[in-house]
């Protein structure tokens, strides 16, 4: 007999799926998180949710909920914005002229209108969004990555994969970011922005990230045709030449010699380099990674449907690896000019960039893989890490309003054609059912068949949980 949290039961008698990985996680039982992985699949538990994979698309700089979902027509002049609502697909949803494509297909995606919280700093908000978790801001400040961060959303499947069976000896990696970290395109000057990092989970549980440059200083990709020459999503971190089997065995010879010279070494440091050391091997033997990463096998014309702009081809990068294996992909459609999403002056570039690429690409994304049978198992997320302010400049460009924005979120069962939530008359405040970091986190865990109060060791070997003081959004499942 086993006692839960003071109840005495059997496993025979229907352990459930909370209860054990409440157990694991607290340390009761005596299992660590590899055996209680493998006491869940000996206990043969279903999954509570239908998303095998997760498809991230983060806008960053904060578009504007005024200029794409929560458009106010009745509002005064001074709030409403420059550009004229069309209808949806969805009952009550009027959309921004300028998404046209994902209105037509609006039936396949929820709109969240409530997504609202109080960091209101790019850096901030950011890891907040991908993490579910607030931003400590380093000692002496700084907006970059530290490896104190809360590990993204990301690097926890990647974590939980690795423990898993077989963890290790997959081809590709669960957790991947296109075309390039965070910030990494920003103007000279800018930052790599926290967030998408596995943080104090260890550097092994980061994602495999891609890296696409621009021509010079000045260029923007994502507002322009790519050629297939830049379009390398090249892995980062890795040599360009190839490296042929006898090269590499030879290197796995070396760094095994190494090993014998690093034995004074802290036991977690080392366990952590070993799993870095056997992804990166197993990558650079992988056919599918180099098969998956050519986006050139593409068709042309789904190339052209997703958009040849970066952000299309993105899109379309991310679901080829979905499609190869990996679990959680995020894109980024970042500021690369160190303007972008982050309109404070102007909305010329909303309306003429920004909201076209998006659109061309989210919805064909939403299409292609509803054709191809994959949307009822992956969910598609889609926000920026803060919204607008109601009151505009006078070039309708829009101040940093962090506590209302909204998100778009389809597949893995989440009901088309619906919306979660309402504002005020101004797009200001929610009214009703606000959704927090901590509730997106917790949902896109609910949807992955995670329990978001699974705890896992901190860098104490302190249990704490996933996620604190969040919810699921359950009731946007069918």
């Amino acid at each position: 007999m086993l006692s839960i949290l003071g109840r005495p039961r059997g496993v025979c008698e229907g352990l459930s799926r909370r209860e054990l990985l409440q157990a694991g996680g607290a340390g009761l039982l005596g299992l660590s998180l590899p055996g209680l992985l493998r006491a869940q699949a000996a206990v043969n538990l279903p999954p509570q949710g239908r998303a095998k994979n997760v498809i991230f698309l983060m806008l960053f700089g904060g578009p504007s909920q005024l200029e794409t979902f929560d458009m106010k027509p009745d509002a005064p002049d001074k709030i409403r914005g420059p550009f004229k609502p069309i209808a949806s697909r969805t009952p009550g949803l009027q959309i921004c002229e300028h998404l046209p494509q994902l209105a037509a297909a609006s039936d396949k995606f929820c709109v969240i209108r409530t997504m609202t919280h109080s960091y209101n700093d790019h850096s901030g908000a950011g890891h907040y969004i991908q993490t579910g978790r607030r931003w400590q801001v380093p000692i002496g400040g700084g907006f970059n990555p530290t490896p104190s961060d809360w590990p993204s959303m990301g690097s926890v499947v990647e974590y939980l994969d690795q423990h898993g069976p077989d963890g290790l000896a997959r081809p590709l990696p669960s957790y991947a970011v296109v075309p390039n970290a965070l910030g990494r395109l920003e103007q000279e000057g800018q930052y790599i922005r926290p967030g998408e990092y596995a943080g104090w989970l260890g550097r092994a549980y980061n994602p495999l990230t891609t890296r696409v440059d621009k021509r010079d200083l000045k260029d923007d990709p994502y507002r322009r045709t790519c050629s297939d020459e830049e379009l390398t999503f090249a892995i980062e971190g890795l040599a360009r030449d190839p490296l042929v089997v006898d090269r590499l065995e030879g290197r796995t010879s070396l760094l095994a010699q190494f090993d014998d010279a690093r034995r004074g070494f802290e036991a977690a440091a080392t366990r952590d380099f070993d799993r870095f050391r056997q992804r990166a091997l197993a990558l650079v033997n992988s056919g599918e990674a180099r098969t998956a990463l050519d986006i050139k096998r593409e068709p042309d014309a789904m190339r052209d449907q997703y958009g040849r702009h970066l952000f299309g081809q993105s899109v379309l990068m991310a679901r080829r690896l979905v499609e190869a294996g990996v679990r959680f992909v995020t894109v980024h459609y970042d500021c690369c000019d160190g303007y972008g999403w982050d309109s404070h002056v102007h909305s010329r570039d909303v309306r003429d960039h920004l909201l076209p690429t998006f659109d061309q690409a989210c919805a064909t994304l939403l299409t292609d893989l509803d054709q191809r049978g994959l949307l009822d198992e992956t969910l598609v997320v889609a926000l920026g890490e803060m919204g607008r302010t109601p009151q505009p400049t006078g070039d309708w460009g829009r101040g940093h309003w962090s506590t209302l924005f909204p998100a778009l979120i389809a597949g893995a069962g989440v009901r088309g054609g619906t919306t979660y939530g309402s504002s005020d008359k101004d797009a200001a405040l929610p009214v009703d059912h606000p959704v927090t970091p901590e509730d997106l986190a917790a949902t896109i865990y609910h949807a992955l068949g995670i329990d978001h109060e699974l705890r896992v060791p901190d860098p104490q070997n302190r249990p704490v949980a996933l996620v604190e003081n969040g919810q699921p959004v359950r009731s946007i499942f069918g």
